[in-house]
């Protein structure tokens, strides 16, 4: 596995170990220990652990000497600012689902940022080169520095210069790695890359120098240097090549970049012009131009800022290089294509005025800043082109003192990143207000029952404000024990409205005062792939409804009763009116019997008998008749019967006359109410 699979994780003792050398596998990449750090990739901070944060300010700073992409692992809640001194950050509980993607973008904006720091160092090398070119009389001691300097800066084994003496021969003007190396002669025959650039007058690289077919018959001595990288490019004066700068870098050194062969062919043409100007390559080959030196200085200072047109022709971003006034000196194709303007006729404009001057104070404080070397992060302004588009651009400036420039000011169009966070925005805050505005509670925790979402129902029907649920509430608290576990069992069930879903379920909420309140609570569990990462529940107050359901249930139970003393008491009636008839028969006869016999006959007793139990059947008759209610009592064993006495209207008279005896009537000593007239005959029953 190569180096660049290889991370190591900070600081060792970390919780999220496993997790992260799982999540790594899976990526294709590989989890290495601390101390193999000189030979990884990346490195992965655990800002949650000790020490975690010491860790990244470390190696931001080159811990032992690596500059490592690093990504860091933010825990939830507040006091994380110092992730940004990463790379990339994401959410520790996203590890499995995010780091080798965070690696990725680490390792991607590591290289972006290295790629910008060679390229200011390659432009504050270019803008030095050309200010002592211009300056320097002791062109000699120059091109060695130079050349020196520019060995140091690629790791390259020697950069040397050559002109062209004859068609076979050369001689080395300076060489970086030997001061004294000058002015000798060489056989271009041993340097075929030297040859094939004079030839060709264009730039030749050569990746395996040891193997490579151009270079064949000189492999031994190739081999012998250590040289492996070869990059000649042509020293052009008046369109054609009369030298070359040859540059060898070592086995350990890579292939030289396209960008590196270009910086080098700047570097090639403005020391051309150099020469040219000193007239070392007229002496070299017996030509005196004095009269051109000024020339030649004139179109070498002209030619400042087309080398930086070149530079900057192929970057992405917009450039502009500013005077100490704001006026644009140059302004690369990228920048005219996004301000819709010309770049030849964008020189000696102000940059505000090419913007239309949309928020020219926070431009020129920008410019101001940065003229003064105070640091400044990027800035979105909107700006308003010649094309008439509006367009938001973030704009960030770097300071240049190389003759007339001042400032470096580059833009690139961030409307459509902007468009879409503000609707993010804006959907997240409708989001929230819907959920807040809910009567009904909603509340969200995530796996270790801490709170994550507790809306004003949820506060409204707990007790609990929502800065303390937020911070310290336990979401467990909120169940009477074991309620909690057992919505966790249904939701990862099957048999409750399927795996993750709880249908509406009937349980009871255990409030910041202690009440127990019934609801009906639905719920989910929140997935990231098969991971559960939070669990979401929404709560309906049944305080109301119970109550509404018990006088309901009570209603129901007083109709049920009212409807059962209804046909009792019609049952009632109709049997009172039925056994009235034969009973009236039965007393009249009686009576007359008894009338007719003696009382010392022996069947005047058995008359009188049936004359009374007729009567005392008359009395239940008219109990029967008056029933108003159903009440039972115990009868034989464990049946009942209906109790005449208490469910007629007759049984509340007494009552009442038991409550008022100055009202009760006198009755003879048979319990009658006077005594029957014999002479009007039978009574009939009412």
């Amino acid at each position: 596995m190569d180096d660049l699979a290889g991370v190591v994780l900070f600081p060792e003792a970390s919780a999220a170990r496993a997790r992260v050398s799982r999540a790594l596998a899976e990526g294709g990449l590989e989890l290495r220990p601390g101390s193999a750090l000189a030979g990884a990739g990346a490195a992965v901070v655990d800002l949650s652990a000790e020490g975690g944060l010491d860790v990244l300010r470390r190696l931001r700073n080159g811990l032992h000497g690596e500059t490592l992409p690093v990504v860091a692992l933010v825990p939830p809640g507040p006091g994380n600012g110092g992730a940004a001194l990463a790379d990339a950050q994401m959410a520790l509980e996203r590890v499995e689902t995010e780091l080798v993607a965070r690696v990725a973008e680490a390792r991607s904006r590591r290289a972006a940022e290295r790629r910008s720091a060679e390229g200011q160092r390659n432009l504050a090398f270019l803008l030095e080169l050309t200010a002592r070119y211009a300056e320097t009389a002791d062109v000699d001691a120059l091109l060695h520095d130079v050349t020196r300097e520019l060995a140091e800066a690629l790791d390259i084994v020697r950069a040397s210069l050559i002109v062209v003496v004859d068609g076979d021969s050369g001689v080395v003007l300076a060489a970086s790695d030997d001061p004294d190396l000058k002015n000798r002669r060489i056989e271009l025959s041993l340097y075929p890359e030297v040859r094939e650039v004079l030839r060709t007058g264009a730039p030749v690289t050569v990746a395996d120098a040891p193997n490579h077919p151009l270079l064949e018959g000189v492999h031994p001595q190739v081999s012998a240097a250590g040289v492996r990288a070869i990059a000649a490019l042509p020293l052009v004066v008046q369109g054609a090549a009369t030298g070359v700068f040859l540059v060898r870098g070592s086995a350990k050194r890579p292939p030289f970049s396209p960008d590196e062969v270009e910086f080098l062919a700047t570097v090639a043409h403005a020391t051309a012009v150099a020469l040219r100007n000193a007239k070392l390559v007229q002496t070299v080959r017996g030509q005196t131009e004095l009269e051109k030196a000024a020339r030649i200085a004139a179109e070498h200072r002209a030619a400042t800022l087309q080398r930086f047109a070149v530079y900057f022709a192929h970057v992405s971003d917009g450039i502009a290089v500013l005077d100490a006034e704001g006026r644009v000196l140059l302004l690369n194709p990228a920048g005219a294509a996004l301000l819709d303007v010309d770049a030849a006729a964008a020189p000696g404009a102000s940059i505000q005025t090419l913007t239309r001057g949309a928020a020219e104070a926070a431009l020129r404080e920008l410019l101001e800043a940065v003229a003064a070397g105070r640091p400044r992060p990027p800035v979105d302004l909107s700006v308003h082109t010649a094309a008439g588009r509006t367009a938001t651009l973030s704009f960030s400036a770097a300071r240049l003192q190389e003759g007339g420039a001042k400032s470096i000011l580059s833009f690139r169009d961030v409307t459509a990143p902007r468009r879409i966070a503000d609707e993010l925005r804006h959907t997240k805050e409708f989001l929230e207000k819907l959920i807040d505005s809910s009567v009904d509670a909603i509340l969200a925790a995530d796996v270790h029952g801490r709170c994550i979402l507790f809306n004003s129902g949820a506060e409204a029907l707990t007790g609990y404000p929502a800065a303390e649920a937020l911070t310290s509430l336990d979401i467990r608290k909120l169940y009477p024990e074991g309620v909690a576990q057992m919505l966790i069992d249904r939701l990862r069930s099957e048999e409750f409205g399927g795996r993750g879903r709880l249908s509406a379920t009937r349980v009871e909420v255990v409030t910041r005062s202690g009440e127990r309140v019934p609801v009906n609570m639905t719920a989910s569990i929140l997935y990231e792939g098969d991971r559960e990462v939070a669990f979401v529940g929404i709560i309906t107050d049944l305080r109301d409804r119970v109550q509404l359901e018990r006088k309901l249930s009570d209603a129901e139970v007083r109709l049920e009763e009212s409807k059962r003393n209804a046909v009792l008491m019609a049952l009632a009636g109709t049997t009172a009116h039925e056994l009235n008839q034969p009973l009236t028969s039965v007393l009249g006869f009686a009576e007359l019997l008894k009338r007719k016999l003696k009382t010392d006959d022996e069947s005047y007793k058995r008359v009188d008998t049936i004359f009374r139990e007729a009567e005392r059947m008359k009395e239940i008759v008219k109990k029967i008749g008056k029933i108003t209610r159903f009440e039972l009592k115990s009868y034989v064993g464990e049946s009942q019967i209906l109790d005449l006495e208490r469910t007629s209207d007759e049984a509340e008279e007494r009552a009442e006359e038991a409550e008022q005896p100055e009202l009760v009537e006198t009755k003879d000593e048979k319990g009658q109410e006077g005594a029957p007239e014999d002479e009007k005959g039978p009574k009939k029953a009412s």
